[in-house]
């Protein structure tokens, strides 16, 4: 069942993440309007929807018919103003630089018509950054999903002293009507919840990693073995996107100017290889390696 007064939903980014989280509120019924400023983005958006429904329905995962419901539901469009006119709801899914955020709220809040609530996917940038972007900061809040949305469960739903309880409530409801799992912050900090533990076990990696005290591969299998860990640290930062790591270290860095939280040297050196994980096919893994059978 919808979430009350949430009917048409905006994604902008058709990311990993973006396209994702747009076949999530798809799939739940709401009709959803993916932008991305990247035709190629777009495309592969398409290529991956193409792809995902009829491999759930062969797999006895969703029916034919909210495969083919969850299809109509979804649109991909260039225009900004095209996909958020009508929007009951915008998630921004950009890239973690403050200031592109901005003025995309910035922008949203003139097209958008009053009563939409704007949220951003940021797992690190919280709405009070953005919120005085706009004229309607008691209608922004994070609503942070996890790689990848169309497995994960949880989603971080953080009010910002600015954040208005029913638009927190209206939220929760839309994960829940997703399928979701709303995890309720009532208060503002940095990597909210999970990747605020999750990014000093990711930090203390790259350190014995950048110190040469062992190996990569080693570190992944002692936090495996030793700390009972499901998905250890590099083979997740490769899940992830290299490239996003080193943004959000980059964009904490630049905040807090405390040199223990400069970016890992291995780590920026894979992303101007754009080696950036299982994306591009190499990271700290090989995963054409891995597909043979040989690798994590």
């Amino acid at each position: 069942m919808k979430a009350p007064g949430i009917n048409n939903v905006c994604v902008v980014g058709a990311g990993t993440m973006g396209h994702q989280i747009a076949i999530c509120a798809a799939l739940a019924g709401y009709k959803v309007k993916c932008n991305d400023i990247s035709k190629e983005a777009l495309d592969k958006a398409r290529r991956f929807l193409d792809k995902y429904l009829p491999g759930r329905v062969a797999k006895g995962k969703l029916t034919e018919e909210a495969a083919k419901a969850g299809k109509e539901n979804l649109s991909f469009t260039t225009s900004l103003d095209e996909a958020a006119m009508d929007a009951d709801l915008v998630i921004e899914v950009v890239p973690e630089v403050l200031e592109l955020k901005r003025q995309i709220f910035a922008r949203l809040d003139k097209i958008c018509p009053p009563q939409a609530l704007l949220v951003t996917n940021s797992s690190f940038i919280v709405s009070s950054r953005l919120a005085d972007a706009t004229s309607r900061p008691e209608k922004i809040c994070n609503m942070h999903f996890f790689v990848p949305p169309l497995a994960m469960l949880p989603v971080e739903v953080v009010k910002g002293p600015h954040t208005a309880e029913e638009t927190a409530e209206t939220i929760a409801a839309v994960c829940r009507s997703m399928g979701k799992i709303p995890i309720m912050l009532d208060k503002e900090i940095h990597g909210f919840l999970v990747n605020r533990i999750l990014s000093v076990v990711h930090r203390e990696a790259l350190f014995l990693y950048d110190t040469g005290v062992a190996s990569y591969e080693d570190i992944d299998l002692a936090v495996k073995e030793g700390l009972g860990h499901k998905i250890a640290p590099f083979y997740q930062m490769d899940l992830i996107g290299l490239d996003l790591v080193l943004s959000i270290n980059m964009e904490h860095y630049r905040e807090t100017g405390n040199p223990a939280h400069k970016p890992s040297p291995a780590l920026a050196q894979m992303v101007a290889q754009n080696r950036l994980g299982r994306k591009t096919g190499q990271g700290f893994y090989n995963y054409e390696e891995m597909l043979e059978g040989r690798g994590y």
